[in-house]
């Protein structure tokens, strides 16, 4: 069995599929739980005595962000789905390319949609002038943990 161009590890096409799949489905499993809460709680909302006094603004912001969750939702289940309409089909690898894009496509949708759920909360807490710079450091924050530092370290331990 070759190592098929990895590093340190001798398995073939089909078993860093399997374990790749593994791996993707446990990371999924994290990221949908925390969407599935905060879309749960979205849905809430609209139904609270509070949300006809909300001013246009808000309520613009509320239902960008049920969007925003919905799709979060959708891409983050979407890799289950995708596995499951083509288990068996001997074409592993390439589902868990797809489903790896799914997977980040439902990480950015899930940072917009917290970046937005902050901000309405923020908004209708305060009205203050500084809500926006909050809501940016936060952003920059979510960016730095899940972009900028995983980059970073696959560049720097790439290059040792």
């Amino acid at each position: 069995m070759g190592s098929e161009g990895t590093k340190g590890r001798d398995e073939t096409r089909e078993e860093r599929a399997d374990r790749q799949w593994g791996e993707l489905i446990q990371e999924v499993r994290v990221a949908q739980t925390g969407v599935q809460i905060l879309f749960g709680f979205l849905l809430t909302v609209v139904f609270t005595p509070h949300y006809p006094r909300l001013g246009d603004t808000e309520k613009t912001i509320y239902i960008v962000t049920v969007v925003l969750g919905a799709c979060a939702t959708g891409a983050l289940i979407g890799p289950v789905s995708f596995h499951r309409l083509v288990s068996g089909r001997r074409i592993k690898p390439e589902a868990v390319r797809w489903a790896a894009r799914l997977t980040f496509a439902g990480l950015v949708l899930l940072l917009a949609t917290m970046t937005s759920a902050l901000l309405l909360v923020l908004r209708v807490a305060t009205h203050d002038a500084f809500v926006p710079w909050l809501v940016a450091a936060v952003l920059l924050w979510y960016l730095l943990c899940w972009f900028v530092l995983p980059l970073w370290a696959r560049i720097r331990l790439a290059a040792d």
